[in-house]
């Protein structure tokens, strides 16, 4: 997968959100890769490492442990309702329906559980390698 260069990233972190995951957990590329080409979001997926320092380092022990919705200098969403709105802007109608149906109240806090504990666990899931595993807090 090729990713634009950072000027450029720089000016689309200012014109629309992007989704900033981490490009050197092989379980996370795997799972934006299916993301994209079951609901073809129209966001932009980028791993973090790509995206310009000033954008990412403020966020950085969050970056280690959830996927990022980021516009200009500002977190928009993390984790599971950084994805359901990634997910939201697919052109697909079941896919929109999905993302509206994953930020009920009640789904919404379910999603968050199990992203807590896929986020934890992804060097033991498909695709997962132990440079995937997150590191423990204040490491």
């Amino acid at each position: 997968m090729t990713h634009p260069d950072v000027r450029s990233l720089s000016s689309a972190l200012r014109s629309s959100p992007v989704l900033a995951y981490d490009g050197d957990c092989g379980f996370c590329q795997t799972s934006i890769d299916r993301i994209q080409a079951l609901a073809a979001p129209t966001l932009e997926a980028v791993p973090w490492q790509f995206l310009p320092t000033e954008s990412t380092s403020p966020y950085l022990e969050r970056l280690d442990r959830e996927v990022l919705l980021l516009h200009g200098g500002s977190v928009l969403a993390g984790g599971a309702d950084a994805l359901a709105r990634y997910v939201s802007t697919s052109r697909s109608p079941a896919y929109r329906a999905l993302a509206a149906l994953v930020r009920l109240p009640g789904i919404r806090a379910c999603a968050r559980v199990l992203y807590r504990w896929v986020s934890r666990h992804r060097h033991r899931l498909p695709g997962g390698t132990p440079a995937c595993a997150v590191p423990p807090r204040g490491a």
